[in-house]
């Protein structure tokens, strides 16, 4: 299609994952079907701010970690095979870094395809997937964390995965496509890193608004042609009032905001408080844990 060579593409690939313009080759996995996870926030001092980023880095279910221009200012993920996995890493952050640690749970997503094109067109959301968890066999979550963590650069991936996981490389093949076709495997392609292509103003935005105001207010958003990501999520009594949360990625920060405004005039998100929260360094960013450590090692 591009008019290259295969030594030519894996070779760009490689270098672009040297790099860091991409992370990796490989798949994103829907949320919530074989693993857990949970959005997090803690509100380093500035002069804590590297220590506390490493401690919640070494945590190997975390595997995004953003500052932002907020009082709360270190933003990440944390994945694990389950929900009480998830808890544990929650507690050695709050424990290692003696910080109070937000916990925002996903209450439902209007749109987390992560994909959008680098040209900064608009795309067409895709609609909601039907998940079948029905599918899932044994071995299948071994397979689904080797392509979350990325497939070898070589001309014949799906035979090298099979070969490291002394399975038939046909039938590695066919459990990829029926747990695709069951979307549980929401995409396989390229994981870039936005900034280092040149999409560095992004910015998180948060609404503050009643639950039965959402259930408009979240597929509006998350139609509009500029947002990437759209889900509603837990709030904390008291500290943090948010439900609604949206990123917008853009090149320049008068272009995020451009594409804010026009979202804020949508009428469905009328009289909703807001809150932008530029991301200003990447720490972290991998793919989820879906099995324990030891397992997936």
């Amino acid at each position: 299609m591009l008019g290259l060579d295969e030594a030519e593409v894996l070779d760009r690939l490689a270098r672009m994952r040297s790099t860091g313009r991409i992370t990796r080759v490989g798949a994103t996995i829907a949320p919530g079907t074989v693993s857990a996870s949970t959005l997090a926030a803690v509100a380093a001092p500035g002069e804590r701010l590297e220590e506390v980023a490493a401690l919640i880095d070494a945590e190997p279910g975390v595997n995004h970690n953003y500052q932002r221009e907020d009082e709360w200012n270190l933003w990440f993920v944390a994945t694990g095979p389950d929900r009480a996995h998830v808890d544990d890493t929650l507690t050695r952050i709050a424990q290692r870094t003696r910080l109070r640690v937000l916990d925002l749970r996903l209450v439902r997503p209007f749109n987390v395809d992560l994909g959008f094109r680098m040209s900064g067109d608009s795309r067409n959301v895709p609609d909601p997937r039907i998940v079948d968890r029905s599918v899932l066999q044994d071995g299948d979550r071994a397979l689904l964390q080797a392509l979350s963590s990325g497939l070898p650069l070589v001309a014949e991936p799906y035979a090298a995965l099979a070969q490291s996981m002394e399975r038939d490389s046909a039938e590695v093949m066919e459990r990829i496509e029926i747990l695709h076709n069951a979307g549980i495997i929401s995409r396989l392609g390229v994981i870039v890193r936005h900034r280092a292509l040149g999409w560095s103003a992004n910015a998180m935005v948060v609404w503050d608004m009643p639950v039965k105001q959402i259930d408009a207010a979240g597929p509006a958003l998350a139609a509009h042609p500029r947002v990437t990501l759209c889900y509603e999520r837990r709030p904390v009594e008291g500290i943090w009032p948010y439900r609604l949360y949206s990123m917008f990625h853009a090149r320049t920060r008068s272009e995020a905001l451009e594409a804010l405004a026009s979202a804020r005039a949508l009428p469905e998100l009328f009289g909703a408080q807001h809150k932008v929260l530029f991301s200003t360094r990447c720490f972290k960013q991998t793919g989820a844990l879906i099995q324990p450590k030891e397992a997936a090692a």
